[in-house]
Order: structure tokens, then C-alpha cells, then sequence
């Protein structure tokens, strides 16, 4: 890719059209929560079959990422970018014709998971790390990450439109569509022939995938952050699916639930980006302490509050500020414990953790509506989990900014 005489530093241009992809990839995605309530008009499934596949789907979200990234690592992102899209969008289109809980595990658990899953963060921030300097890893992340955040604010209202005017088919086989515009990113994110890898010399650098997976594996901070990486896809998954179903329940409009959606991936724009920015100058073990923490406070401030529709506006705000933006701190550690050489696939196994997570947030926010008519109980398992999350980040052993960072 020829950078002579271009406007924008290239590791800048790369960031960017990375972002764009995962614009439509998880902006695709996390809109999913808005087809919850005709899904189960349309089939009769009910919710508590609806959320199990949908948390099929995030557990699959997450083995697909060390999966892709690892064959990513081995010959190069664009193949794999570029079957996520097109997978994605096939996913969308078949929705349709599934009218049991089986199908529907299938489509929405299995193939668009997959889909989004290959042209998510663990392949697209380890093609695009792999190729600028260590001192622009952090604000790379935070940039692509950002994308994935604005691609949320501009999808959730933008499908929740295309419901109303197209019923809820004619959605789903638009945004089939919509997908499709992000392959010819694709092929710029492929690993130019010869392109060197920039790397940081650490033990796993000279390593096979493999005896850096058991090397990674061994390490006493990889695991913490695996745990509190665990506890923010159970945050995220049980807003995404069940945002609607909470706003539905406190008397307000479809509307509302859209535009707290869309809020979430506007602030989390500005959350990414000086996620991004922080881990140039603090531990990110330091900044996901904060996020985590934050968080733990702002559900218990949620749920103090009368639920009107500013209540969800200004709660969608202040969770968008570490929605996705542990991101860039989690896989800033990852870097910094182990190099780049196998990126991909160390921060895929993290997100394999995150989607764990999400699975049981998903899965068990339908039975906690079922069971008690209340999600009360998930909001209160949450607040502890992301409490208990700033917590175990503390032990993570990573040198200050500036120094070299040995494995612990």
C-alpha cells in the first residue's frame, strides 16, 4: 500500500478502514436485542427459547475469535475478513425461514456469530497492530474499537427505523445487504505480500502457536484478565438482548430502547478513544480497574432511579464511556505480556472469555423474566460481577508505561 504523499499516516488509514468494518460487523450485531419481541410474535418461541439462541450465539461469538485469529496469524486476515462479511450477511438473509428454537441456534448462534466473529476485534486489531509501531498500538486499538462503538449508534436507530417502514423480514434482509458493504474493506486489510511484522521482543516471539499458548496460559496475569474480561461480555450480552425487554417493562416506547442503544455506541465513540489514549500513559491494568468499577456504581445508581425515558438516556451515556472500551486496556496487556507474532489468537482466547460471559448474560436474563416478570436479580449479579472484576485486575503484573514488561 503506497503511503508516499498521503494526507493521513498510514497506520492511521489502516486503523480507519479497520474501524469501518467493524462499523458494520457489530453495529449489525449488537442490534440484534431490537428482533427479540417479533421474533417471538412471528414464531411463538417465547424469550426464554429466543435468548438461548441468541446466547448460543454469543458463546460462538467468542470461540470463533481464537479460532480466525489463529489462521489470520498463519496466512494473513483478508480471507478470513472477508468470509466473516460474507457469512454475516447470509446469516441475516436465512433468519427468516427459522421458525424453531433448533434453527434459529443454528443461524443466529452458529453462522452469524461466526461471521461476525472473523471480522471482529481479535483479527482486526492483530492485522492492524502487527503493522505500526509500538507507540501507536494503544491509539490504534481505541480507533478501531471506536468504530465498533459509532457502528452501534448508527445501526440501532437505523433498524428500528427499517422494522417500522419493512416489518421485521424486510430488516433483517436489508441489513443482509448493509453487511455486504464492508467486503471491499477487506481486501486493504490483507497482509501485503513480504510485509514485515512489527514486533516487541518477548519470549513467545520466537515460539509455534502452540508453546506460546502454553507459555501464555501459564502466565499468573493472563487468567485475571481473562476473569474480568469474562464479567464485561456478561454486562454487555444482558444490555444488548434485554435492554428492550427492561425498557418494555418500565411502560416506555420501542423508541427509547433504540436511542439508549444508539447513545451507548455514541459515547462509547469518546470512551474508546481515550481508552486509547490512557494506555499510553497509565497501566491498563489501571484503566479497567477504573471501567470496572464505574460500572459497578452506575448499575447500582440505575437502579435507584425512577425509570423514565432521561433515567435510560443518561444511564446509556455513562455505561457507553467502558461499553466496549476495555477493549483497547485488554488487549494493550496481551501485547505487552506476550508481542504481536500470535496477537490474533492470545486476544482471541481473552475474547473466548468475554463471550462466556456473554452467553450466561444473554441465557440467563430470559429465565430471570420468566421465572420472576423482573430482571432485578441480573441487575444485581451484575453490579457484583463488575465490582468483583476491578478487583482481580489489581494482581495483573505489568511494568509502568515506558518500561519493558517481563512475564510474570
Amino acid at each position: 500500500m503506497p503511503t508516499e504523499n498521503r494526507k493521513i499516516p498510514a497506520w492511521l488509514w489502516l486503523a480507519l478502514v479497520a474501524a469501518g468494518v467493524l462499523a458494520v460487523t457489530m453495529g449489525a450485531r449488537q442490534s440484534l436485542g431490537l428482533f427479540v419481541s417479533p421474533l417471538n410474535t412471528a414464531t411463538g418461541l417465547g424469550i426464554a427459547n429466543i435468548s438461548l439462541a441468541m446466547a448460543v450465539g454469543q458463546l460462538m461469538w467468542g470461540a470463533i475469535q481464537p479460532v480466525a485469529g489463529a489462521v489470520a496469524d498463519h496466512h494473513g486476515p483478508g480471507r478470513v475478513l472477508a468470509a466473516g462479511v460474507i457469512l454475516l450477511a447470509a446469516s441475516f438473509a436465512l433468519t427468516p425461514f427459522m421458525h424453531s428454537t433448533l434453527g434459529l441456534s443454528v443461524v443466529l448462534g452458529m453462522m452469524m456469530a461466526c461471521g461476525s466473529g472473523a471480522a471482529a476485534f481479535s483479527v482486526l486489531i492483530g492485522s492492524v497492530a502487527q503493522r505500526v509501531p509500538a507507540q501507536q498500538r494503544g491509539m490504534v486499538s481505541g480507533i478501531i474499537n471506536a468504530g465498533g462503538s459509532f457502528g452501534q449508534f448508527i445501526f440501532a436507530p437505523i433498524v428500528q427505523g427499517l422494522i417500522q417502514a419493512l416489518g421485521w423480514i424486510g430488516a433483517l434482509w436489508a441489513l443482509a445487504g448493509l453487511t455486504l458493504t464492508a467486503l471491499p474493506a477487506t481486501r486493504i486489510l490483507r497482509r501485503p505480500a513480504g510485509s514485515a511484522v512489527v514486533t516487541t521482543a518477548t519470549p513467545v516471539e520466537g515460539a509455534g502457536l502452540w508453546q506460546a499458548l502454553r507459555t501464555a496460559l501459564k502466565n499468573r496475569s493472563y487468567l485475571p484478565l481473562h476473569a474480568g474480561f469474562f464479567t464485561c461480555g456478561f454486562h454487555i450480552a444482558f444490555l444488548v438482548t434485554h435492554l428492550p425487554g427492561e425498557v418494555s417493562l418500565c411502560g416506555l416506547p420501542a423508541g427509547v430502547a433504540s436511542w439508549s442503544l444508539g447513545i451507548i455506541g455514541l459515547s462509547n465513540v469518546f470512551g474508546s478513544l481515550f481508552a486509547g489514549w490512557a494506555v499510553q500513559r497509565w497501566r491498563c491494568k489501571m484503566v479497567l480497574v477504573a471501567m470496572y468499577g464505574s460500572r459497578a456504581l452506575l448499575i447500582v445508581a440505575y437502579m435507584m432511579m425512577p425509570k423514565a425515558a432521561l433515567t435510560f438516556y443518561l444511564f446509556a451515556i455513562g455505561l457507553g464511556m467502558t461499553w466496549l472500551a476495555t477493549v483497547p486496556p485488554t488487549a494493550g496487556i496481551v501485547g505487552k505480556l506476550f508481542g504481536m507474532r500470535y496477537m490474533a489468537t492470545l486476544f482471541g482466547l481473552t475474547l473466548l472469555s468475554h463471550q462466556i460471559g456473554g452467553f450466561l448474560g444473554a441465557w440467563l436474563g430470559g429465565l430471570a423474566i420468566v421465572h420472576w416478570g423482573s430482571f432485578t436479580p441480573m441487575w444485581l449479579a451484575d453490579a457484583v460481577l463488575a465490582a468483583a472484576a476491578a478487583v482481580v485486575n489489581l494482581p495483573i503484573r505489568e511494568a509502568p508505561v515506558g518500561e519493558k514488561n517481563a512475564l510474570a
